[in-house]
């Protein structure tokens, strides 16, 4: 081709048709000109055409991890409300000693000694080129941010692991409750709220101490008391921040559905 277009510019040269042979070659570079752009053009095509089809490949992932990360968060949620109503019900226990019912006071105190904590997925496009692939500019958005409102929510759980570590476990074993309590929790069965298997029933027996409890000296501990309440607090400061986290998962699961090729 290159060749044919050289011969006609030589005969056009050899003839004296100067004024032609101008034309001809700008007409040559009008179209050679139109050639790259169309290659450009169609390159450029290719490679939105792979970012749509990478894009989709995210977002699928996307959803699988927020699914995940969503029911892993009001699983730690539930475990947070069972230790508040287990606070509830000791502290009914202080105000109230003739309700007590030992059973209940240790399932209570093992409510309390759980420590939930969120450990959602990480995914791997923050912070890189991938997030450039989301189109979606809200969930780009609300994608950016997540890292920032799950610290929000274990800044309170961090809390919450010293407050544990420091009064609630010493408190255990210091009043001798802690083999019956142990032995209460298994000798029926038990499952794990955060249980990888939740069908599975753990049952076994620790035998409980010979030694007697002054359980009327527990309840007037004014540390025991203070423990509950201040766990109440420590746990709906928690929720409060994981009820606006929920939110956020839901609207991110929204937006990831609605951009999801089903075709």
């Amino acid at each position: 081709m290159i060749k044919f277009f050289r011969k006609i510019r030589q005969n056009l040269l050899s003839e004296g048709k100067t004024g032609k042979y101008f034309k001809y070659a700008l007409g040559e570079i009008v179209l050679v000109m139109i050639g790259i752009l169309l290659a450009l053009q169609v390159n450029d095509w290719n490679e939105r055409r792979k970012g749509r089809i990478l894009e989709q490949k995210i977002l699928v992932q996307l959803k699988s991890e927020y699914e995940s990360n969503l029911a892993q968060l009001e699983e730690k949620m539930f475990m947070r409300n069972r230790a508040i109503e287990a606070s509830h019900k000791l502290l009914s226990f202080v105000d109230n000693p003739e309700t007590f019912d030992e059973e209940t006071f240790y399932t209570s105190w093992w409510h309390i000694m759980i420590d939930p904590t969120f450990d959602p997925i990480k995914n791997d496009i923050i912070g890189t080129d991938k997030l450039q692939l989301i189109q979606n500019e809200k969930l780009a958005a609300l994608l950016s941010n997540w890292s920032s409102e799950v610290y929000q929510v274990q800044e309170q759980e961090n809390q919450y692991q010293i407050f544990r570590n420091q009064f609630i476990t010493p408190l255990i074993t210091e009043s001798g409750i802690s083999r019956n309590l142990n032995n209460n929790l298994w000798k029926d069965g038990y499952s794990p709220a955060e249980a990888l298997d939740k069908s599975s029933s753990l049952k076994f027996k620790i035998y409980p101490s010979k030694r007697k409890i002054d359980f009327k000296e527990i309840l007037v501990d004014p540390v025991q008391e203070s423990i509950a309440a201040m766990v109440i607090s420590f746990h709906q400061n928690a929720n409060i921040q994981s009820v606006t986290l929920r939110s956020r998962i839901i609207e991110m699961l929204e937006l990831i559905n609605s951009e999801i090729k089903n075709d």
